[in-house]
């Protein structure tokens, strides 16, 4: 009986259904790569990234941050040949990726970006 249970609550929980008569939110995991201008100054660039950091933080949950620094760009981007580049991976809800995506474009100092979604 116990182990009946069991199978349909998994089976229940599976379809996005909560016994308690709620929705489960699905988090998502996500990577994103963005490249600070090389024009923005150091401390300009650790306060763009510590806002795209507070974002994530609003809408879901960093897993890590890697800063990798400024580095030469592959081809230049708006007649750069160099950025700072910063990779996040997160998890969150679905559409959250879109905010981010328009965030991203509204915000002067960021060149290029990319969202990932990972296979969880």
């Amino acid at each position: 009986m116990v182990k009946y249970i069991i199978v349909v609550l998994a089976l229940f929980m599976k379809q996005g259904h909560c016994p308690g008569g709620g929705e489960v939110i699905m988090l998502n995991k996500y990577e994103t790569i963005f490249i600070i201008s090389p024009e923005v100054s150091e401390d300009d660039t650790q306060a763009l990234v510590e806002k795209v950091k507070g974002l994530i933080e609003a809408s879901g949950q960093i897993e890590s941050v890697d800063d990798w620094g400024k580095r030469k760009l592959a081809y230049p981007i708006n007649d750069f040949t160099e950025g700072y580049y910063v990779l996040v991976n997160f998890s969150s809800e679905p559409n959250f990726p879109h905010e981010l995506e328009r965030m991203y474009k509204i915000t002067d100092g960021i060149i290029k970006d990319i969202i990932i979604k990972k296979d969880n």
